[in-house]
């Protein structure tokens, strides 16, 4: 985990789910605090004083659907990283979730040791999913497969670093190149691929298994 400490907080209404999560991070992972909470509106609450550096948030909650209130919750705060956590493993909710700006989904069927895997990665800015949901996002959607547009050795360079979760400065001076450049690229990538935004784009990579 990185030096510095960090806020986790845990959204979810299953009080099981809560003190089993808390558990394996006060034990395993070293967060300076672990918050908890059973609804929406008690952590929108508390994020009106305070800050988590790591949301994991359930889908499914007593007042709130988990895709409006990641929205919400990024929105508030563009820095916290909200990890979708449930038992829903439907495709369509994985990539709303994304749109909404998650950093990762993942299932509560995962083991504890990828679970703590993929929360030190999404630290650092990676975008991360469980096996699972590797494997739901690897299959064809319900739209036609259409032909991908070749990468070039520059191109398949960034989006290695991109997916690494590598800021535009920190790409820039590792390929020796201006940001404005890396900038150019992004957006050419986002237009050869027809989506929206590098979390599109990331899962289209995962897909064709390009990544």
């Amino acid at each position: 985990m990185s030096d510095t400490k960090k806020v986790l907080a845990v959204v979810d209404d299953h009080p099981i789910v809560i003190e089993g999560l808390k558990f394996l991070l006060k034990t395993h992972a070293d967060f300076g605090q672990v918050f908890s909470f059973t609804s929406g509106a008690a952590f929108m609450h508390f994020s009106r004083d305070n800050r988590a550096d790591i949301v994991l948030l359930d889908i499914s909650l007593p007042d709130a659907n988990g895709v409006e209130l990641c929205r919400e919750i990024k929105s508030r705060s563009p820095e916290t990283v909200v990890l979708g956590l449930s038992n829903q493993a439907e495709r369509s909710i994985i990539l709303q979730m994304l749109e909404s700006g998650a950093g990762g989904y993942l299932l509560k069927s995962t083991s504890a040791d990828e679970l703590l895997e993929n929360i030190e990665a999404a630290q650092h800015g990676e975008l991360v999913f469980c096996n699972e949901v590797k494997k739901i996002l690897a299959k064809p959607g319900r739209h036609p497969a259409r032909q991908l547009p070749s990468l070039t050795k520059r191109e398949k360079q960034l989006v290695q670093l991109l997916a690494q979760g590598k800021t535009t400065a920190m790409i820039a001076a590792e390929l020796e190149l201006s940001r404005f450049t890396i900038d150019t690229y992004r957006k050419n990538l986002l237009h050869k691929f027809d989506v929206r935004n590098i979390t599109e784009l990331m899962v289209i990579m995962m897909r064709e298994k390009l990544l």
